[in-house]
């Protein structure tokens, strides 16, 4: 299966470049400030693409999906929305959570620490392809002021299960591709839009 990963376009997505693939994976900030206008947007450009499967969580910025969850759900119809949930395609399980360590007190914010970790634990053993919106501490989670912003419950979890792949975003200076333990991380943040999806081959 040949998965191309972005995130964080910020309702600039129709400037991304887009690898062909069998599945699409968008890892959260598909608005700016949580537009439903944004979210049409996003949706129509999804449609125009050539990706058999598409899916989607959510970011920071997407505050519709949590204060209008069922209005932004909605406009999506091109793509799986994901939200501590799963799908499986062809045999290759996904999951999905948008939240991230609480700062500034923008959308799917939790405190580190307790309310983190139990979000963590709904993650399944076994699962492939495990989408969040922030990454796991010290991998690909270093800001442009040089902190590692990643959650330290999420990399316990993870090493935990231990998925395939693990697909990011939040941090956009950090956007790249890695591999720990047998797990490859890609943080797929595409610079608000203008950048290229990372293809990955499971």
């Amino acid at each position: 299966m040949r998965i191309v990963c972005v995130s964080d376009t910020h309702a600039r997505h129709h400037l991304t470049v887009v690898p062909d693939g069998d599945v699409l994976v968008h890892g959260g900030d598909i608005t700016r400030r949580g537009k439903l206008e944004d979210v049409e947007s996003f949706d129509r450009w999804l449609g125009t693409l050539p990706h058999k499967h598409k899916i989607l969580i959510c970011g920071n910025h997407d505050f519709c999906f949590q204060e209008r969850a069922a209005e932004a759900r909605a406009r999506i119809t091109n793509a799986i929305y994901l939200e501590d949930s799963g799908c499986e395609i062809d045999g290759i399980t996904f999951y999905g959570s948008p939240w991230q360590p609480y700062f500034g007190g923008w959308a799917f914010n939790l405190q580190r620490g307790e309310e983190l970790a139990k979000v963590w634990a709904k993650i399944p053993v076994g699962v492939d392809v495990l989408i969040t919106h922030g990454p796991p501490a010290g991998i690909l989670d270093r800001n442009r002021m040089g902190e590692l912003c990643g959650c330290r419950d999420l990399f316990d979890r993870v090493f935990e299960v231990k998925p395939r792949l693990h697909v990011f975003g939040h941090i956009h200076e950090s956007a790249g591709r890695s591999e720990h333990d047998g797990i490859i991380f890609v943080n797929a943040s595409t610079q608000m839009g203008e950048g290229s999806g990372v293809v990955v081959e499971l």
